[in-house]
């Protein structure tokens, strides 16, 4: 039973570390989609001077602040994973898990919209700023670089599922002080089995008269 245990703990051990490799991917990605976001505001505050000075007619840079909310939204998502991870409790997995899918969700009906519809650039609103523009000539540019970048962060999301969903099977790790089951058990007999010792009576002493 000693070497089960030790066998079962080094598998958990082992699954969680590849759950925080996976996740550590989706971190790089949100944290480079952050510093990406905060490259495009500062050459944005550059171009209109600043951001109150700039008047009712400045441009709204949406898509900067998508690229920003979903590179924290990544980076949040990392967090969590990493707590999850290393706790191998059962809610913390699960909630890891459903924030994941849905974001492989949204990811994937982007996705879909842009390979499937034509006209998928009218979905979306007007970039005044160009960054939109941008981004898409540097994607078209460099085609096969933008492809492999995105099928690793792919991969990492569903390798990280998987392990998620694995360590979740196995159940929260009660602790590495007992090897089975049956040590869990016999550690807690002699805490049952004491019994409160009743204190032998003493007499009071009295004094003799003569």
């Amino acid at each position: 039973m000693r070497g089960k245990g030790a066998m079962g703990r080094m598998v958990r051990s082992f699954l969680q570390s590849l759950l925080k490799l996976a996740n550590s991917v989706i971190g790089l990605a949100g944290v480079g989609m952050i510093l990406y976001s905060l490259w495009m505001l500062r050459v944005w505050y550059k171009e209109v001077q600043s951001y109150w000075g700039a008047g009712p007619d400045s441009p709204l840079p949406w898509f900067i602040y998508t690229i920003l909310g979903l590179g924290v939204s990544l980076s949040m998502i990392t967090c969590s994973g990493h707590i999850a991870a290393e706790t191998a409790n059962v809610h913390c997995l699960s909630c890891y898990m459903v924030l994941l899918f849905s974001l492989v969700v949204l990811e994937s009906a982007v996705t879909a919209d842009v390979f499937l519809n034509s006209d998928w650039e009218e979905d979306f609103p007007m970039d005044k700023t160009g960054r939109f523009n941008e981004l898409k000539n540097f994607v078209r540019t460099n085609f096969e670089f933008c492809k492999w970048i995105a099928l690793v962060v792919v991969a990492a999301q569903a390798s990280s599922i998987l392990l998620a969903m694995v360590l979740r099977a196995l159940g929260s790790y009660r602790g590495s002080y007992y090897d089975s089951d049956d040590d869990f058990i016999n550690a807690r007999l002699p805490l049952i089995r004491n019994q409160v010792q009743p204190t032998p009576y003493i007499g009071e002493a009295r004094p003799h008269l003569y």
